[in-house]
């Protein structure tokens, strides 16, 4: 999840905004909070949606791929929105405000991001709109490196592992209930990085393989 973003509760400003997310849970208000929280985390905000998924699946969970779809909906087109800000407003200052109020970025990951950038432009993108890291780091660094990173790869990369990534927790909320939840919450960043490293690594050997 992003921003080291396991779903687990941070402290200071972090804590009172996770709290501030989760409470939304219980309100008539929750599907639209979802819906602005989901496209608001993939460009800027630093608490992700899967805080607020998490409770909405396991309350209904009958309506749990609707959560889902709603929230890959949203989560795509935030990113879509990370990368537009990077392709047009990067050099006019986007820069400076990133690295002093978005969580995540800083001089340095970015640095190191933008370097990754060409062959593998897909599965970066991939890997982070799945596991724990900040997607919204590679959002906005993808539209400043549209040169390696085209906007219809970038597009399709986020609707697969955005899409992946919820769907996952709705179904696994669905089928096991509120015992997996802690799961989720404290285990699946791991194991979804984990699969994202195996995934790439096995189609990186294949092509050099083959």
């Amino acid at each position: 999840m992003s921003d080291s973003q396991s779903v687990q509760e941070p402290q200071g400003l972090h804590h009172r905004l996770y709290r501030w997310v989760l409470h939304w849970a219980y309100t008539p208000y929750a599907m639209p909070a979802l819906i602005l929280i989901s496209f608001a985390e993939s460009s800027f905000f630093p608490i992700p949606p899967d805080v607020l998924l998490l409770p909405l699946c396991l309350g209904e969970p009958k309506r749990a791929f609707r959560f889902a779809l709603f929230c890959s909906i949203a989560s795509v087109l935030g990113g879509v929105l990370g990368y537009g800000l990077g392709l047009t407003a990067w050099e006019a200052g986007l820069d400076q405000f990133c690295y002093d109020y978005v969580p995540g970025f800083s001089p340095d990951r970015f640095d190191k991001i933008s370097k990754l950038y060409g062959d593998y432009s897909f599965w970066i993108v991939f890997t982070a709109g799945f596991s724990p890291l900040p997607y919204k780091v590679f959002t906005i660094s993808a539209g400043v490196c549209h040169q390696d990173v085209s906007f219809g790869m970038f597009l399709l990369a986020s609707v697969i592992s955005r899409s992946a990534r919820f769907f996952l927790e709705a179904a696994l909320l669905r089928k096991y209930g509120a015992p997996v939840q802690a799961f989720i919450e404290k285990r699946l960043g791991l194991v979804s990085l984990l699969f994202c490293i195996i995934l790439v690594g096995g189609f990186l050997a294949l092509k050099y393989v083959l």
